[in-house]
């Protein structure tokens, strides 16, 4: 296992370094750049070149791109061209919200998906099956912003009982924190709850097929033992597969909700950066989101390892 983990590792590594290309160049295909955003009206060539020079603007994109690498590697991802504060601090002190909204959603996918996708497996082609079926398709299809957009109408401006946006935090009001978390993570986690779902359906009706299952029903092993006991655990194992690649996802769909909601974290942060051009704070939000989709995949992989030891990479 220790070699499995070092592996993965070291596999991570390249990936990364690609990440970082991509999350540097990839910024400097947007039209304009930091000097003229901040210029706006005012703008004139000698102050712009003056600028450029401050910033190391001026230097070759590929010298530029190995001097920010060289000091991302010593933790270092330079400073907010706007607000002249370092990009670390400003992704860290956002982070906890990023995260929690990414944990609700996810708590909330699981909720939905691992009862609904058992139940519908069990009774395959009932009503609660189909019923199971139109919301895995409905969630898939609906998109998050969409569906973020008419929680907001009707349970916030006509109903009234959630915030319409903002953020609460948790040391002021646990509750509070809640009302202003939970619409947001419905609106991510319900996409990602209908995937897992039918993916727990596929699986169960595939483990319960099974020879061990149907020998073990064969000699008298009671329905529910059956169940609980061997089917749901070696069902669930490409479920926190999906689950791991989804809760990826989710870090970079926050980038439309935060806003939508007006929740202060990572992903605002890395809109109001495409706004203003803002290239180390872009880079730095975009590799963030990348790095921790790289991290939550290796955890994952490491669990998988867990749950089924004949997976060797």
């Amino acid at each position: 296992m220790i070699q499995y983990v070092i592996k993965r590792l070291l596999i991570s590594i390249p990936v990364l370094f690609g990440i970082s290309i991509v999350a540097f160049f990839i910024v400097r295909l947007v039209p304009g750049d930091t000097v003229t955003a901040m210029l706006g009206n005012s703008y004139t060539e000698s102050q712009a070149e003056a600028l450029r020079a401050k910033y190391g603007l001026d230097k070759p994109l590929i010298q530029q791109y190995l001097l920010w690498l060289g000091n991302v590697v010593k933790g270092d991802f330079g400073y907010s061209q706007f607000t002249n504060t370092p990009v670390l601090q400003a992704i860290l002190a956002r982070l906890p919200i990023t995260i929690e909204l990414a944990i609700l959603s996810v708590v909330i996918a699981v909720v939905l998906a691992i009862p609904l996708g058992t139940i519908a497996a069990l009774r395959r082609n009932s009503k609660f099956d189909y019923g199971a079926s139109f919301f895995g398709m409905l969630g898939i299809s609906i998109p998050n912003f969409w569906l973020g957009t008419l929680m907001i109408l009707f349970l916030s401006l006509y109903a009234g009982w959630f915030p319409s946006g903002g953020f609460v935090g948790l040391y002021e009001s646990v509750w509070g924190n809640l009302k202003s978390m939970l619409l947001p993570a419905i609106a991510l986690g319900t996409a990602v709850g209908a995937v897992a779902m039918r993916m727990t359906r596929s699986s169960m009706l595939e483990v319960t097929n099974q020879e061990y299952i149907k020998m073990a029903r064969a000699k008298g092993v009671s329905n529910q033992r059956l169940i609980w006991k061997h089917a749901i655990k070696n069902a669930l194992i490409p479920v926190v597969t999906v689950l791991g690649i989804q809760t990826g996802y989710l870090l970079g769909g926050s980038v439309v909700i935060e806003q939508i909601f007006g929740l202060p974290g990572v992903g605002q942060l890395a809109l109001a950066a495409i706004t203003n051009r803002d290239y180390a704070l872009l880079q730095g939000t975009i590799l963030f989101i990348a790095s921790a989709f790289v991290l939550v995949n290796l955890i994952v992989d490491i669990i998988y390892g867990f749950l089924n030891p004949q997976i060797r990479y």
